[in-house]
């Protein structure tokens, strides 16, 4: 079953090889063809299409309620929340301990703390998700994805900000259940954002 595949690879490198000019060139073009930016690339596109078509497997039964695209969103929007909740308790209650945490002139409360913990992480998460399960349609530079991206993701960051302010210091609800609530919030902004801004498809192809 191996050989197979081993084969067309040798013959490829032969094939290259005698359309290039010199060793050097030949090197080079193999460089940037496996590049670890290249096959982390691939691990996404890959990983994302594995996921599409789990959550495609399961959409069937709620084809005239939405949209497959819709969908693709709430699910892998719930699978990336139910992180970020996991991953804000455990942080919360195991690493920061439920401890103010002091950064010299600025003195960080617990759950402050914790939600600067979690927030790269679920961001990095959720944008991979939306660029490579839900929104793949969009033939925007990813560099431009990114910006967008960053630009939604400061003002949930706000959101986050100010909505943990006001149900945990003023309301005095429980950390966690407070992120739930906003977490709700933050989901139909970003959805909207993210498809009408971050991943808009465009007729003409941006320059």
């Amino acid at each position: 079953m191996q050989t197979v595949p081993l084969r067309q690879f040798f013959v490829s490198l032969h094939l290259n090889f005698r359309f290039c000019k010199s060793r050097k060139n030949y090197l080079n073009i193999l460089k940037k063809r496996y590049s670890t930016q290249f096959l982390m690339r691939k691990i996404f596109i890959l990983t994302g299409k594995f996921i599409s078509d789990l959550i495609d497997f399961f959409y069937p039964p709620f084809r005239r309620y939405f949209s497959l695209q819709f969908f693709r969103y709430g699910v892998s929007g719930a699978g990336n929340m139910v992180f970020d909740w996991v991953l804000y308790f455990i942080i919360h209650n195991f690493i920061v301990q439920k401890r103010f945490v002091h950064l010299g002139i600025v003195t960080l409360s617990p759950h402050i703390a914790t939600l600067f913990i979690t927030f790269p992480i679920t961001l990095f998460t959720g944008f991979l998700l939306q660029k490579y399960v839900t929104f793949t349609a969009s033939t925007m530079r990813g560099r431009v994805q990114l910006i967008r991206y960053s630009a939604v993701v400061a003002a949930n960051l706000l959101i986050n900000y100010f909505g943990l302010k006001l149900l945990v210091d003023v309301m005095h609800i429980y950390p966690t259940p407070s992120k739930m609530i906003i977490t709700v919030f933050t989901t139909i902004f970003s959805y909207i954002s993210q498809k009408k801004f971050t991943f808009r498809i465009q007729n003409v192809p941006e320059k």
